[in-house]
């Protein structure tokens, strides 16, 4: 190994490189490398590879050096609140021992506010946000003033936010960012990228910088002591033999996919905790105290696991795990290897986790996620992200309230940024006439006349209204939440549940919430009111979370495996004799075709088709599909979807299903489906709401979301009729088609797979058992329905002793 002093560079301070030697360090080469970048700079390195200092090294030095003056220096922004509670604890470490007078404050929604209204005027050397909030900060007249001494941007876990409109408001903003600092640099943090160079554009050009991929991760599936159920996402039957791993680790991270399946995980561990071992629940929807008492815990080392969702699967760095557990499916190949990451946070030391599927479809997943990851491929298409109009036109506003805009120098601007680069002038200014004045259909309105024109700068029309648009801000629009709290006014707060779930809930139900069951007693201003009641047996609140369908990438390897019969070694015996027989009964899915059957029980005919193009794909299919049935006289019943197939069942046999899968008739039926489904207005409301066309909250007051959405319903309606082609509308098409419908993949999977195998099965098969047990199933009300109902009024009339036309006949006697 080299000698210390001849890696570490004469351009970095003495105080570093003696501080560095104090821990038992020697820097990394990549480490060094952003140290000495000229410019933006994107580092890949692998989790634990020491990327937050390699990020924030040059602030370091320059503040050992007495270059750090008054004012904000440098900016970091996190994709996490969490994430920027933990970078701020990190930092304060070398910082403290170097002796640096650098002052590090947070700036979240979780803030308090005379801290952010301080920061206005007096910011910190070192500021840890969000995007959102950094979009906030934009639109102050401060702004200017705020960061006109930034040197630095620091952007972690750049690859998320790069995959949502988020990455859209930061890309924005720091375009403004380099206008009012011209001499800033970007530094973007990342572990997981398919396609350094295409992140690398959407940062708006940076020299790439790539670590050593470091030791290969200790990653396998889990033994259980039963074989994964049928059907169903909680992972509850190897709750015992999660307790067990726990108990054999230091502190263990257990990653669940959604909030309510890691409330009822959670449950299922307390329930064989027979050591009565320390573990802490972790989810966005908990308060944000419960969330601090959770990771003080983790840093204190006084916790030995900890159930998660996604709110701790990115960048947090608790040195003391050694294990990482994935209950259910990964979904992602990306995502699995950022949770990997989370143990044994070291560069040197391989990581360690563990996989347990939730059911015997899963298992299929999560072996070809772990081949995956051996082979360290990465899920994505690789290219570049396009910005959305919606968020152009959010940002426009935020920008119109820090002070007049002109149009010409704002398009340039906008246009250096990434996601915006191929922006034409006549789509901004699209955004620009929406923003100014609602559109054409709109433009009588006068509370949607938000700019005017004045010697040539937009200027807000009413300047009051900034305090409105700042309320609103936000790229995500998450279902309306109700704030719970223990018992009356004043009592502690326990987290958020969803206002529909809320409604549903009559005084004396149970459900659960931050690992605990409490029971509803009232909804008061807006706050639902509970007592513990840990005897009860719970409801479970339906949170949002993350609905998440398996990628293009990692479902082509499931059929991958599935289709070679060589790779069968690799699977468990009960999965390999259930892939055997659904070869005997039917056909096995693979590569290259279209697989479907048909088979008869209780008297319905079932028609499944494995189309393995994701859940939303298949609940796009299911309604497609079912309505070109009742089209052709096949009285469909209803459908279930999954990620992996489609199952309907009616009264008529699918014998051939070629004409159903026609492509160009399933895009004219996603058409004339996308113009009425109700979810079409959902997506409005969404796309309305970054927009900035409708308030949810406005200064004294806030709109329910029943209120919300009855706006946005007669706002879309209103729209449709007199101005189809206004830009909230397409953009919402636009949308609908990619992320509700996802399309995309249904073309995609007809495309690539155009042999059409299909099969007349003599009972249901092996595949098909799965999908009939699954929940979520989707009721169809036509012809069937109609059909069923008459066969049964027969029925009855012929128990009574009665025909049709003998009771009409003793009517008329």
């Amino acid at each position: 190994m080299p000698a210390f002093d001849q890696i570490i560079p004469n351009d970095l301070p003495a105080p570093l490189t003696q501080w560095f030697s104090a821990q038992g360090w020697t820097p990394h080469a990549h480490q060094i490398q952003m140290l000495q970048a000229a410019g933006n700079a994107l580092l890949i390195a692998p989790t634990g590879g020491g990327k937050t200092l390699a990020g924030f090294l040059p602030t370091l030095a320059a503040a050992c050096r007495d270059k750090i003056g008054a004012g904000l220096h440098t900016l970091y922004v996190s994709p996490l609140k969490a994430l920027t509670h933990d970078i701020g604890r990190n930092l304060a470490r070398p910082v403290a021992d170097l002796g640096l007078s650098c002052r590090i404050e947070d700036r979240t929604g979780d803030t308090p506010a005379t801290q952010r209204a301080r920061q206005r005027v007096d910011p910190p050397h070192v500021l840890l946000t969000t995007p959102e909030s950094l979009a906030l900060m934009l639109s102050y007249p401060e702004a200017p003033k705020i960061f006109g001494a930034l040197r630095r941007v620091v952007i972690d876990e750049i690859h998320a936010l790069a995959e949502s409109k988020r990455g859209d408001q930061l890309m924005l903003c720091l375009s403004r960012l380099r206008s009012l600092a011209p001499d800033m640099q970007v530094a973007g943090l990342s572990a997981t990228v398919e396609n350094p160079a295409a992140l690398a554009q959407f940062m708006g050009g940076a020299e790439i910088v790539l670590a050593d991929a470091g030791p290969q991760p200790d990653i396998a599936m889990l033994p259980t002591s039963a074989a994964p159920p049928w059907s169903g996402a909680g992972g509850a039957y190897a709750a015992r033999d999660v307790m067990r791993a726990i108990a054999d680790a230091r502190l263990t991270l257990v990653f669940i996919n959604t909030r309510a399946q890691a409330e009822l995980f959670f449950q299922a561990l307390w329930a064989v905790n027979d050591e009565n071992l320390p573990i802490g629940l972790h989810h966005g929807s908990l308060s944000r105290d419960a969330r601090r008492r959770v990771e003080a815990a983790m840093a204190e080392g006084s916790l030995r696991a900890v159930v998660a969702t996604g709110s701790l699967d990115l960048g947090l760095d608790w040195g003391d795990v050694d294990l990482v557990i994935q209950i259910g499916a990964p979904k992602n190949i990306k995502r699995l290897v950022q949770r990997i990451g989370r143990a044994n946070h070291r560069f040197d030391t391989p990581s360690r986790a563990r996989i347990v599927p939730a059911n015997r479809f899963e298992v299929l997943e999560c072996i070809a996620a772990l081949q995956a990851v051996e082979a360290g491929e990465l899920d994505g298409d690789g290219r570049a992200p396009v910005g959305g109009w919606d968020v152009l036109c959010q940002h426009i506003l935020l920008l119109a309230c820090s002070a007049p805009l002109d149009a010409d120098a704002l398009y340039a601007e906008v246009t250096r940024a990434g996601p915006y680069a191929g922006l034409t002038r006549a789509d901004f200014d699209a955004c620009m006439d929406f923003v100014a004045t609602g559109g054409y259909a709109l433009r009588a309105y006068d509370r949607w006349q938000r700019l005017v024109l004045r010697d040539g700068l937009w200027h807000l029309r009413d300047p009051r209204a900034a305090k409105a648009i700042r309320m609103n801000i936000g790229t995500i629009v998450a279902p309306e939440l109700l704030s719970v709290r223990r018992g009356p006014r004043g009592g502690a707060p326990l987290g958020e549940i969803e206002e529909s779930f809320a409604a549903a809930l009559s005084p004396g139900d149970t459900f659960l919430i931050g690992g605990q069951t409490v029971r509803y007693d009232r909804l008061r201003d807006m706050i639902v009111e509970v007592t513990p009641q840990p005897t009860r047996e719970p409801k479970i609140a339906v949170f949002n979370g993350l609905k998440m369908a398996t990628s293009t990438e990692l479902s082509a390897r499931v059929l991958d495996l599935i289709g070679d019969r060589a790779a069968w070694a690799a699977l468990p015996d009960h999965i390999r004799d259930w892939l055997a027989l659904q070869a005997r009964v039917a056909q096995l899915p693979k590569p290259g075709t279209m697989t479907s059957e048909t088979f008869q029980r209780g008297g319905r005919w079932y028609f499944a088709l494995y189309s393995f193009a994701g859940r939303n794909a298949n609940q796009t299919l299911g309604l497609l599909l079912t309505h070109r049935m009742e089209r052709d006289a096949l009285a469909p019943l209803g459908f279930v979807a999954t990620d992996y197939a489609c199952l309907i069942w009616g009264l008529e046999p699918v014998r051939d299903p070629a004409p159903l899968l026609d492509p160009e008739g399933l895009r004219a039926g996603l058409q004339d489906w996308l113009a009425e489904n109700a979810m079409m207005k959902r997506n409005f409301r969404s796309v309305a709401t970054v927009a900035g066309l409708i308030q949810r909250n406005l200064p004294g007051a806030r709109k329910s979301g029943k209120q919300a959405t009855f706006s946005s319903d007669i706002l879309y309606d209103t729209l449709r009729k007199f101005d189809p082609d206004h830009l909230l509308l397409q953009i919402t098409r636009a949308e609908s088609m990619r992320g509700l419908a996802d399309f995309g993949r249904i073309e995609e999977m007809l495309r690539t797979r155009g042999q059409l195998v299909h099969s007349m099965a003599p009972h249901v098969t092996p595949f098909a058992a799965p999908l009939m047990l699954e929940a979520g199933r989707i009721p169809i009300k036509g012809a069937g329905t109609a059909r069923l109902l008459e066969d049964e009024a027969a029925r009855m009339m012929a128990e009574a002793g009665l025909t049709l036309e003998g009771f009409a006949a003793k009517t008329q006697a």
